[in-house]
């Protein structure tokens, strides 16, 4: 079945490791590895406690800044801050180049906003930069900024495109699917009302390769002395959108029937891990079904593969999806509106096949290279119509290429409602099944684009309700992933985020749970250009944080940089007091008298 094909070309072949990359130069760890963590712990009271960071002192926070930078830097983020220029920036951008030529528009950009947020043309040119910024503790994740500058009507022709199968095309496909994952004209431009994600567009394999070929370029850059570099990937890039709308539905309808189980058995409202399943009770409701015999359904679970409580909870359930091949024909849900039974997942054509398949490869070829070069590879987070089947197959990777040290990192957006179920059950998943845990936090990059659709295709909106409560959740899975590192040494977490309070919380929890710098469990990530004032002291107190560095050709990242102006306005308080920080700190400059300030 199509099914087991999703899942079988990222199971294969035992990695092997090597030295990794572009990571702080205060921030090095033993070649000991995981072994040399668990023996500093054995010692932790002979430790100094956790450093302090003062994300006010603006002498620190910019010593790595020479003045002319501080002057740039209070420029980019004071324009950032007008509406009327922001509003029009595009129309100012072309006109500037018809007004100064390329050459000279060039030259006005790498002073100005191209020299902000961008480290350069090429990896040659971003080395200095990655030399000086790692001098000063802070590492870079390498980002081939280039995004494609198609209109919004070639965007949503090539999204509708290869969002749509053969079998929607003969209208065979789309009416079964859930209403979150069809595709809807008026959402082609996935670019539309987000500003701080990049967007991929499927046009053809070909494409797609070329995606590969970069996201390698920056994994090879990435390697090098240090073990703890990174780099970060889209699978959007890597293949036709179609196979993860329709994998997203197949998982999300699959998660659906067994609360739907749950709620037949008075189990309805539990949190995801608490949620449990009387075997017995299941297979006199799947046998009602006329699902499969109760012969048939007496060996799908068994001693052997649940145990013996006579309960299954979510995991359990899961994993019947790809593990019994008996199971594989009755893949089949009931239809709450028609009552009937309907088969999980429609069939795909030899071209589509070939389609996922070949996306499967390039995930396998990146995971490999990454695992070579000793690079910790992150899968970035995208629509929620995408998400499950992005989760599950980096889920599928951790498995293989995680058994001695997390090098692949999922990444957990906690903007959504169901972010906390989300994460417990992978940590409860690698637990069972001993393989290492990695994730990167995030907020979320679409809400307002998730929020409009919903709205307009009529489904339940996945963003939690308020501003607030997507802290409360962000913190609450962060903390929950700081106690699991006390216990854990081999686990590890990435905090990107701009939000001080967030940093400040994160501090605060791992002195209060002896979690250490040198540890290299919990690392920090921000763009380049954004929020100085927390990487750099945040470096220089050793604790390992990073910088997403983009790099490329003026004309060809001016999308990355339109978004980044855009974000910077949307963050007004967290702006606001960098430019404050960055006007004090030049004005003692100034009133001292270094006027030719080189950071030393």
């Amino acid at each position: 079945m199509a099914l087991s094909r999703i899942l079988s070309v990222v199971r294969s072949c035992t990695p092997r490791l090597a030295p990794l990359s572009t990571a702080p130069a205060t921030c090095k760890q033993s070649a000991a590895g995981p072994g040399a963590v668990l023996g500093c712990r054995a010692a932790e009271s002979a430790r100094p406690p956790v450093p302090a960071v003062d994300f006010g002192n603006a002498q620190e926070a910019y010593r790595s800044r020479r003045n002319w930078e501080l002057a740039r830097s209070l420029l980019v983020l004071r324009l950032c801050a007008s509406p009327a220029l922001l509003a029009r920036h595009e129309q100012l951008l072309h006109l500037s180049r018809r007004l100064l030529g390329q050459r000279l528009f060039d030259k006005l950009m790498k002073m100005t906003f191209y020299g902000q947020f961008v480290a350069g043309e090429d990896q040659e040119s971003i080395r200095p930069l990655i030399r000086h910024n790692r001098a000063f503790g802070v590492g870079s994740i390498l980002d081939y900024g280039v995004e494609e500058d198609l209109s919004p009507e070639e965007a949503e022709r090539q999204e509708m495109e290869s969002c749509t199968s053969e079998a929607d095309r003969k209208g065979r496909g789309t009416s079964k699917r859930e209403k979150q994952y069809q595709v809807h004209p008026a959402f082609g431009d996935r670019r539309d009302g987000v500003i701080s994600a990049r967007t991929y567009f499927y046009a053809n394999e070909a494409k797609c390769d070329r995606h590969m070929e970069t996201f390698l370029r920056c994994i090879e850059a990435s390697g090098g002395a240090s073990d703890d570099g990174f780099s970060a990937i889209k699978l959007t890039a890597l293949g036709r959108p179609q196979f993860l709308l329709q994998f997203s539905d197949v998982l999300t309808k699959w998660r659906r029937f067994f609360h739907q189980m749950a709620a037949e058995q008075g189990k309805a409202g539990l949190a995801a891990m608490d949620t449990k399943l009387e075997v017995a009770a299941l297979q006199e409701s799947v046998a009602k079904m006329g699902i499969a015999s109760r012969k048939e359904i007496e060996k799908w679970f068994t001693a052997e593969t649940l145990g013996v409580s006579g309960t299954l909870d979510l995991l359990d359930w899961n994993s019947l999806i790809n593990t019994r091949t008996e199971l594989s024909k009755h893949l089949v849900v009931p239809n709450m509106q028609t009552g009937q039974l309907e088969p999980l997942l429609s069939g795909f054509t030899e071209e589509e096949q070939r389609q996922m398949s070949r996306m499967l490869q390039r995930m396998d070829v990146l995971a490999k290279k990454a695992t070579e070069a000793g690079v910790r590879l992150m899968v970035d987070a995208e629509q929620t119509y995408f998400q499950p089947a992005i989760s599950r197959l980096t889920l599928e990777m951790q498995r293989k290429f995680n058994m001695e040290k997390p090098l692949i990192f999922n990444t957990y957006q906690c903007y959504l409602r169901d972010a906390y179920d989300n994460i417990t059950m992978d940590v409860e998943l690698a637990r069972r099944e001993g393989w290492c845990f990695g994730a990167k936090l995030v907020r979320g990059a679409y809400m307002a684009q998730e929020r409009a659709r919903a709205a307009e295709m009529g489904y339940e909106d996945p963003i939690n309700p308020t501003y607030e409560a997507t802290n409360t959740m962000y913190h609450r899975c962060l903390d929950y992933v700081l106690e699991l590192l006390k216990h854990n040494a081999k686990a590890k977490v990435m905090v990107a985020t701009h939000n001080e309070d967030t940093v400040r919380f994160t501090l605060r929890r791992m002195e209060e749970l002896g979690l250490y710098p040198a540890d290299h469990q919990v690392y920090f990530g921000q763009l380049l250009g954004m929020c100085d004032q927390i990487s750099f002291p945040l470096g220089q107190a050793g604790f390992p944080v990073y910088k997403y560095v983009p790099y490329g050709p003026v004309m060809e990242v001016l999308p990355y940089l339109s978004r980044r102006a855009l974000e910077n306005s949307s963050i007004m308080k967290g702006a606001q007091q960098e430019r404050q920080l960055l006007w004090q700190e030049l004005k003692r400059r100034l009133c001292t008298g270094s006027l030719f300030y080189h950071p030393a």
